[in-house]
């Protein structure tokens, strides 16, 4: 059987630990027989981000918006262990973090439903997509540890020297402090994102913030939802009959506990990355998780949602053998073969990406799986496998699939 071939390459960015092991047993089983993988390549393990001051980062960043498509490994963000265990020369902050702040865009993450592995919610079924807002707030924050007795105000000076001042506490002892910003043109973004995306998969649009306590800042996020839907989406949501609300985030969690599923929610930033774990945990697995950041210009950067799994790195490291789960990481390489595919018109491409993840699903839906499915999976007859096995397993599965 030829390779199919790729037109244009994607941006591949490396990461770190186990899931830096998985990443390449990903393309030597999976990938390299089968396509004849074109990547832009480039290496986002804190030894590389060290050694070039995060500028690779920066890099990758803006090679996703030259091809429009990128797949991301799992990375560190350090923390003092970290810059210790790495001997790094500073606390390099979030490569996701840096990637979304420079393609300024929404994160979408959906739980991979699979049978035998029912979601901890009783009343969840269908998936609950969340669309995480990627700029600003806590991410891009500035800190302040308050010595002793002053007054921390906000001070915003205009372009004309203009001063506006508020204060913000009479401190008599020690404290800290925290100042977060974002702006109106990437919570346009946001939205329109966020609509596009509604309209994409034909599913209720749910938006939550706090407003009733952050009446500037969150309620800014509030209107500029309601104007842009009000002015460019209702008559399309409402023709494809499907519905965008606003609610309390509180009111929404509540919501959502209750709720069948099979919808988005829009959520801020620092939200979105809590209720995208919890979502993820209670269907099943962080593992299980697929995410993808969409820019206003149309990138797409597909990732894992969860981390880089140290333990089982260590454990590796030892020569033990261990079991972990590697679907979220191979998702983000089918979702972002897939896409590629669809921008160039590549139907083999897209077929491949599609066999693939059926051909993952299968295997587990077998009963062979790795630790973390096994203690949450309802099938009786379940076999154990290393991460190579499962792998291998896919492999097998593939083939048959590609041959008929």
């Amino acid at each position: 059987m030829s390779k199919i071939q790729m037109s244009t390459p994607l941006v591949e960015m490396d990461g770190d630990e186990m899931t830096r092991i998985i990443w390449k047993s990903i393309k030597e089983l999976l990938l390299y027989p089968y396509i004849d993988l074109k990547t832009e390549y480039y290496d986002l393990g804190l030894e590389k981000r060290d050694e070039t001051h995060d500028q690779i980062t920066i890099d990758a960043a803006m090679a996703t918006k030259k091809y429009g498509v990128a797949v991301k490994c799992a990375t560190i963000t350090p923390n003092a262990q970290r810059v210790k265990e790495y001997n790094l020369k500073q606390m390099w902050k979030s490569p996701n973090g840096t990637i979304r702040a420079i393609l300024d865009g929404t994160v979408f993450r959906s739980p991979i439903i699979v049978k035998g592995i029912k979601p901890l919610i009783p009343t969840w079924k269908k998936p609950i997509t969340i669309a995480r807002h990627a700029y600003g707030d806590i991410y891009r924050n500035v800190e302040h540890r308050v010595e002793g007795p002053g007054k921390a105000e906000l001070v915003f000076t205009s372009e004309n020297g203009e001063e506006s001042r508020q204060t913000i506490f009479d401190f008599q002892d020690k404290g800290i402090l925290m100042g977060m910003h974002n702006f109106d043109q990437s919570i346009e973004s946001f939205a329109r994102a966020c609509f596009n995306f509604a309209l994409d998969c034909k599913q209720d649009l749910w938006f939550s913030t706090k407003d009733t306590i952050s009446k500037k800042y969150d309620h800014t996020f509030k209107d500029i939802f309601q104007e842009i839907y009000a002015q460019e989406y209702q008559d399309q949501f409402e023709a494809a009959n499907i519905e965008y609300f606003y609610t309390l985030i509180d009111d929404a969690v509540a919501r959502v506990i209750r709720s069948e599923g099979g919808y988005i929610w829009a959520l801020k930033n620092y939200d979105g990355d809590v209720m995208s774990d919890m979502v993820a945990t209670a269907f099943g697995s962080l593992a299980m998780m697929t995410s993808v950041l969409v820019s206003p210009e149309g990138c797409y950067e597909f990732e894992a949602a969860h981390g880089t799994v140290t333990r089982h790195y260590y454990k590796h490291l030892k020569g033990e053998e261990t079991s972990t789960n590697p679907m979220a990481t191979l998702f983000a390489w089918t979702g972002a073969l897939r896409k590629r595919g669809e921008l160039d018109g590549l139907n083999e491409l897209i077929e491949f990406a599609n066999k693939l993840e059926a051909a993952s699903l299968q295997v587990i839906e077998e009963g062979v799986m790795t630790k973390d499915l096994a203690l949450i999976s309802e099938l009786t007859d379940k076999k154990l496998v290393s991460t190579e096995s499962f792998l291998l397993e896919i492999k097998q599965k593939l083939e048959g699939m590609l041959t008929h």
